[in-house]
C-alpha cells in the first residue's frame, strides 16, 4: 500500500516567490520539483501588490510543476512573522456522558473553549499550537481519543498575525487559483529542518536573512516562542555597495554574490577586482576589504539591533546558540561576524536535498516537513482555528497528516503568555514572557 502523497508549499519572499513540492511518506520526504523566480508585488516580507504578487507565485509554480510533472493545486504558505503575538491559553469542558470514549468533537470543544483572548481589531488567530490535555486530574496526556473520564482539560499556544498580512498572502495565492492547505508561520516551519531535536528542545535561536528584513527567532520545548524582525536584509546590502561605488543595482548585486565578504577582518586589501562605475568609460578597481567594509556595515547594524531584544528575553543563553537561513546567509564570513556581535556559538543551515543546496530554501523545505509531521490532534487544531472568523474563502481540504499590511512598526514585540490586567513595562513584559517558558 503506497501510503504517499504530494506536499507543496509556497514561500513568498521579498526577493523571490519559491515552490518546492515534495512527495511525503510517513518516514520519508523526497523533493521533486523546485520553482524560484523573482518576487514582484512585495515589500520588506509584506505583499503590497496582490496582482503582481499572484503572477509570480503563477510563474513560480509553473515551474515547479513542470519539473516535477504535477499538476498543482493545493499549498502550504508561509507566513511572516511580522506583528505577531503569542498567547497561553487554557480550556475545560464536562464530559456527560461517563461511558462514552473521548473522541475528536470532545477534542474540538475543549480546544474551541480555550479561545478566550480578546484580539486587538487589526489581530487575527493564525495558530493553535497544542501542549497536553488532562482527563480527571491525569496530565501530559498528548491525544486523550479512546480514553474515558468526566472532565477534559487542554492548553496550549495561541500565535495571532495582523488581518492585512493573512489577508494579502491568502488573496495573493488564490488569486493565482490555488487553494492553502495551510497556513504556517514561517520560523516554526523553518525550525523544522534548520534545527535538530535537541536543539528545538533546549533553545536555539533562528535568524532568517532575507532579501527584505530580517527575522530573528526563539524556538525552545519544540515551539516557536518568541520573534523579532529587523526591516532590513539583503536588498539594502546591495544597495549600499551600489551608491558607495556609484555602480548599478545589477552590478552590485554580482559583485556582492561573487566577491562579497562579511568580515572585513579577513578580506584582503591587495585583491582587487573590476568595477563599471556609472558615467565613466573605464572600468575602477576596489579591493576586496572595500567592498567587505560596505558590507559588514551594515550586516553589523542589523545583528546589534537584533541582539537588544534577544538579550531582553535571555535568548542568547540557550545552549543552542544562533542557527542562519535566508539568501544572505550564504556570504562568506557571515557566522564570524554573527558570533562576534551577538557572542554565541552561530552556523549557517544548508539543505541537503538536491536543488534546494541554498540557505535561501529553509523555508520552502521546512514547510513541507512540517506539513508532513502534523498530526491528527494537530489537524483538529487547524479546523478549531479555522472556524473561528470568515477566511477569503472556506478551505477545500484539510492539511496534510503523517500518514502521509504593512505592519505598524518594524519590529514585533513579545507579549505575555498569560493575560494581563494591568500596564507593565516593555522590559518587565520580555522578563515575564520568557520566564513563564521555563517555569
Amino acid at each position: 500500500m503506497n501510503d504517499s502523497k504530494i506536499i507543496v508549499s509556497l514561500d513568498i519572499g521579498t526577493t523571490s516567490m519559491k515552490v518546492v513540492v515534495a512527495n511525503a511518506a510517513p518516514d520519508q520526504l523526497s523533493i521533486i520539483g523546485v520553482g524560484s523566480v523573482h518576487a514582484q508585488g512585495m515589500d520588506r516580507g509584506v505583499i503590497v501588490d496582490i496582482d503582481k504578487a499572484a503572477q509570480a507565485i503563477q510563474a513560480a509554480v509553473h515551474k515547479a510543476a513542470s519539473q516535477s510533472n504535477t499538476e498543482i493545486h493545493d499549498v502550504v504558505v508561509g507566513l511572516p512573522a511580522n506583528g505577531l503575538q503569542i498567547f497561553s491559553c487554557q480550556g475545560m469542558i464536562a464530559l456527560n456522558d461517563h461511558s462514552k470514549e473521548i473522541d475528536d468533537n470532545d477534542v474540538h470543544q475543549v480546544m474551541a473553549a480555550s479561545l478566550t483572548q480578546t484580539l486587538p481589531a487589526e489581530q487575527e488567530y493564525i495558530a493553535l499550537i497544542p501542549n497536553s490535555f488532562t482527563v480527571d486530574g491525569f496530565k501530559n496526556i498528548k491525544d486523550p481519543r479512546k480514553m474515558l473520564g468526566t472532565r477534559l482539560e487542554f492548553n496550549g499556544i495561541l500565535y495571532s498575525l495582523p488581518k492585512s498580512i493573512i489577508h494579502n498572502c491568502l488573496m495573493a495565492v488564490r488569486r493565482a487559483g490555488l487553494n492553502v492547505t495551510n497556513e504556517i508561520i514561517a520560523p516554526s516551519a523553518i525550525g523544522q529542518v534548520a534545527l535538530d531535536k535537541g536543539e528545538r528542545n533546549f533553545g536555539s535561536i533562528l535568524i532568517d536573512l532575507g532579501g527584505g528584513q530580517t527575522t530573528a527567532a526563539v524556538i525552545h520545548d519544540n515551539k516557536l516562542k518568541f520573534a523579532t524582525v529587523d526591516p532590513e536584509g539583503g536588498n539594502l546590502v546591495t544597495h549600499d555597495i551600489s551608491v558607495v561605488l556609484n555602480t548599478t543595482l545589477d552590478s552590485a548585486a554580482k559583485l556582492q554574490r561573487y566577491y562579497g565578504q562579511a568580515n572585513s577582518a579577513s578580506a584582503s586589501d591587495s585583491e582587487e577586482f573590476p568595477v563599471k562605475v556609472v558615467g565613466q568609460e573605464e572600468l575602477q578597481n576596489i579591493s576586496a576589504k572595500y567592498l567587505a567594509e560596505i558590507i559588514e556595515a551594515r550586516l553589523q547594524q542589523i545583528f546589534e539591533r537584533l541582539r537588544k531584544p534577544l538579550t531582553m528575553v535571555k535568548a542568547l543563553n540557550l545552549p543552542g546558540g544562533v542557527v542562519l537561513s535566508g539568501g544572505l546567509a550564504e556570504i562568506t564570513g557571515i557566522e564570524t561576524l554573527a558570533q562576534n556581535i551577538l557572542g554565541v556559538k552561530v552556523k549557517t543551515f544548508v539543505p541537503d536535498q538536491m536543488g534546494l543546496r541554498h540557505p535561501a530554501f529553509a523555508e520552502g523545505l521546512g514547510l513541507v516537513s512540517y506539513s508532513q509531521s502534523l498530526t491528527e490532534i494537530d489537524v483538529i487544531a487547524h479546523d478549531v482555528i479555522m472556524q473561528r472568523g470568515p477566511k477569503i474563502q472556506p478551505r477545500k481540504q484539510r492539511p496534510a497528516m503523517t500518514s502521509s499590511p504593512e505592519v505598524n512598526s518594524a519590529q514585533t514585540k513579545a507579549r505575555s503568555l498569560e493575560p494581563k490586567t494591568e500596564k507593565t513595562s516593555t522590559g518587565e513584559r520580555f522578563k515575564n514572557f520568557w520566564k513563564k517558558f521555563f517555569d
